[in-house]
């Protein structure tokens, strides 16, 4: 299995990014995820840290491939290319955006 990892920092504006997040990304996550071709998605915030202190990153998502092939697929679709495009638009602390294989 591999996976498209997206890591949040901390957004400047949290209710906005959530609102955002939640009301259009999402969606617009789902609307792709058939030509994407993920066959898993998981989404993470982080309220804490086990101790209790602010944890260093806000978010993250993972979308899950059977195969690397697959995932070299589907992050060349134009699906893709519109979920990625639309970080910017309210990912204002930043984004770490990762390949992972499961090992």
């Amino acid at each position: 299995m591999w996976s498209v990892v997206v890591i949040y920092n901390h957004p400047k504006d949290p209710a906005a990014f959530e609102k955002y997040y939640t009301g259009t990304h999402l969606p617009l996550v789902t609307k792709h995820a058939k030509e994407i071709g993920f066959t898993r998605s998981v989404f993470m915030k982080f309220p804490r840290n086990l101790d209790g202190s602010t944890p260093a990153f806000y978010r993250k998502a993972e979308l899950w491939f059977d195969s690397e092939a697959a995932l070299t697929r589907g992050t060349g679709t134009p699906g893709f290319a519109a979920v990625a495009g639309d970080l910017p638009n309210f990912a204002t602390g930043g984004v770490l955006a990762l390949a992972g294989q499961e090992t």
